[in-house]
Parts: C-alpha cells; sequence; structure tokens
C-alpha cells in the first residue's frame, strides 16, 4: 500500500477534500522525519483516489548512481552581476522515473535567470522557501547559519538581513513568503498554523509587524502598510489588513468566507479584486475542467465568472501566479498522471519511501480575466513539483 492511501486509511473518509491533503501532508511529515533535519513538503498535487499528493522530505544522504555521462558542472550563484531571474526550483535526486538535473544536490534550491543561466543558490536551506521579486532583480531565502531571512539584490550584491532571529522549527511544513517589489518588505507565514509567530518584515526600518499563522501573504502595497491574505483550506477566505505600522500591534483586519473551493491566485494590480479556479475536484474525479471567477477583495462578492479556454484542465492541474497586466493573469499547468491512461514510464502513486516524483514540464499561459481566453507563454519550467517551484511576484494556492 502507497503512503497516500496508507495516510487517506487514517484520516476520516468523509473530511473535505482539502483536508485530506493538508492531513496527508502533516502526517507523512511525521512518520518520515528524520532526526538530522525536516524540509518542507516538495510536492502536493490535490487529487483524490486515483490522484497523486506526494510530500517529500529530505533523506540521509546516500550515494548517487554512477551517470554514464558525466554531468555538467552548476556554477554558485555569484556575488554580484546576476541578470533578473526567471524562476527558482528544488531539487530532488531520486526521481521514480526520468531524468535527474545535472549536478543535483538533493533538496536544495537553484535559480535560473531570464537568459537561461543556471546557479546553486547554496546560501538558502533546503526547508524554507524562496520569494521573487516581480522584476526578478532582488530574491529572499531563509538563511541557516544566521537563522533569519536575507534578501539580496542580484546585480549589486546588496543583503539585508532580517532583524528578528528565526528558528528553523519556525519555518513549519509549508512556509509561504512574499517580497514586495521594491525588496523592502518581506512577509512570512507558513502551514500548519503553528503558535510561533509569522510576521511582515521592514528590512529598511528593521522593524517587525506580527501577522496570523496558516494564511498565504499574496498582496502587499507599496508602503507596506496593507496586506491581503487568502486561505484555501478548509475553505476559502480572504483577510485584508491595514494600518499595519500606525499602531504598536497589527492594524485593523477583517476577513471574507468565500463560498465554495477555489484555488485563488494574488490579487490583481489596485489590489481590489482578486481571481481564482473554481475547485469541481470531486471524490471520483480529479481532472475537471473549472470556470475563472473574479471576486471583490473586500466583500468576497462575485465580479464575473468565465469559462477558461486554451489551458488543458482536463490533463493537468492549474494555478494562477502574478499579473502580467490589469487584465492577464499567469497560470501554470502541471501535467496529472492520474488524468492519463499510466504506462511503465509515467508512475501513479506508487513511489517508494526513498524516490521522488519525476521531473515534469510545466508550462504556462496569460489568460485574459475578462474572456477567459489563453494564449500560451515561452516559459516553461522543469519541476517535481508546485512546492518546488518559486515565480517572480506573489504567490497563490498550491
Amino acid at each position: 500500500m502507497t503512503w497516500l492511501r496508507g495516510v487517506l486509511d487514517d484520516i476520516a473518509g468523509e473530511a473535505p477534500r482539502v483536508d485530506l491533503a493538508e492531513e496527508a501532508l502533516r502526517m507523512h511529515e511525521r512518520r518520515r522525519r528524520t532526526s538530522a533535519a525536516l524540509i518542507a513538503a516538495a510536492t502536493v498535487v490535490v487529487v483524490v483516489v486515483g490522484a497523486t499528493a506526494t510530500v517529500r522530505l529530505l533523506p540521509v544522504e546516500t550515494e548517487r548512481p554512477a551517470a554514464p555521462n558525466k554531468p555538467e558542472k552548476v556554477s554558485e550563484l555569484p556575488a554580484k552581476g546576476v541578470g533578473p531571474l526567471s524562476h527558482a526550483y528544488r531539487t530532488f535526486c531520486h526521481p521514480v522515473s526520468g531524468k535527474t538535473p545535472d549536478d543535483c544536490r538533493d533538496g536544495r534550491w537553484r535559480v535560473v535567470t531570464q537568459d537561461g543561466q543556471t546557479y546553486h543558490l547554496s546560501a538558502a536551506a533546503g526547508n524554507g522557501t524562496v520569494a521573487i521579486t516581480t522584476d526578478g532583480r532582488k530574491i529572499a531565502y531563509y538563511l541557516t547559519k544566521s537563522r533569519t531571512f536575507q534578501v539580496r539584490d542580484l546585480a549589486s550584491g546588496a543583503e539585508t538581513v532580517a532583524p528578528v532571529r528565526i528558528p528553523p522549527a519556525w519555518l513549519g511544513s509549508v512556509p509561504r513568503l512574499l517580497l514586495s517589489d521594491d525588496g523592502r518588505f518581506l512577509a512570512f507565514t507558513k502551514k500548519p498554523a503553528l503558535d510561533d509567530p509569522a510576521m511582515l518584515i521592514d528590512l529598511r526600518e528593521q522593524m517587525t509587524r506580527p501577522l496570523p499563522n496558516g494564511w498565504v501573504p499574496v498582496g502587499l502595497s507599496a508602503d507596506g502598510s496593507a496586506i491581503t491574505l487568502m486561505d484555501y483550506s478548509p475553505k476559502s477566505r480572504l483577510r485584508t489588513m491595514t494600518r499595519l505600522w500606525t499602531t504598536a500591534t497589527a492594524g485593523n483586519s477583517s476577513t471574507v468566507d468565500i463560498r465554495g473551493s477555489y484555488l485563488l491566485g494574488p490579487p490583481a494590480p489596485g489590489r481590489t479584486m482578486i481571481a481564482a479556479l473554481e475547485n469541481r475536484l470531486t471524490m471520483t474525479d480529479s481532472c475537471v475542467p473549472a470556470p475563472l471567477v473574479q471576486f471583490d477583495v473586500t466583500t468576497g462578492k462575485v465580479l464575473r465568472k468565465v469559462a477558461l479556454r486554451g489551458v488543458p484542465m482536463n490533463t493537468h492541474r492549474v494555478f494562477l501566479r502574478g499579473w502580467l497586466s490589469p487584465t492577464e493573469i499567469t497560470a501554470v499547468a502541471m501535467p496529472l498522471p492520474a488524468c492519463t491512461k499510466p504506462g511503465p514510464d509515467v508512475p501513479n502513486d506508487d513511489i517508494g519511501p526513498s524516490e521522488d516524483p519525476p521531473y515534469q514540464t510545466i508550462t504556462s499561459y496569460a489568460v485574459d480575466v475578462q474572456t477567459g481566453k489563453a494564449r500560451k507563454l515561452p516559459a516553461t519550467y522543469s519541476a517535481q513539483g508546485t512546492f518546488d517551484l518559486v515565480l517572480p511576484g506573489p504567490p497563490g494556492s498550491i
């Protein structure tokens, strides 16, 4: 029996579908935690019954099998003079099938520039996450040695360290980061909603403000005074916090519950509207096309609902990411083996305890939120799941 099926047997069968994924992640982490290190859940594809929900913990070091050809060496990220980033991704080196990236380092991050250069980001902790500014010119990550976060300007090499110590245990299972466009503010939260603090960090003034745990930071005003957070399990919710720096504690806060289940993206420019994909997964079908929905951020009211066209939702899991313009949002699509006929080289959920998911090609699209029409973008990414792929700009549902 696979680990997922074993976990699901331990969970109440009537639990909401997204809760199953969250609980599976938590229980699998506890069962496979080593005494040396904990790494964030690497890949979760929210699928029910025949689909896969895969979590990878950092394994004990093992010798890699000899490769037939000498792999290319990947350089360390230079101290300065690096161009804007296309994305960052985390590597695990024992995929159940397919090719392993050259110079693979288990559970470690690497970055790729817009002109195609790949570098190891050895300074970043594997059990943390990273965040990239919208323009790709700055990156934030957790420094194990300093036990806190750091923001680096890739061109100048300037580094700014957060003013607070954050023990590795505070990172939780799924840490989430949002870096402001100018690199001044860094929002840090995590799942599950532990008692350890989440926070908004002003790296210029070296100050912090508390944030609620269990939420994903997806929108931040230019001056850092207001933040938008979302939650997608056990239900979809939006939370707006304002006046963050005008009082001794976090300022005003309002929460809106959204009826139904949605995979939320970040707010549109102006932070008054948020786009989402309706989550139509059922206990018997995990490959259901769904409409694109726009919500008012403060009221949760549906503003528009359109059919999504041009994105292969019947064979891929689709997530929303950064905005390309006031009317176009990025969508990334990851293949779901459960939605196609499994073959000898396409494992379903029979991944062994010492094996990782295969690397898959994740495609990107620009979606017009007014019409629902999508156009394929040139950018493609190779990763083992959405937990292991970070694009410039705010995060979204995973």
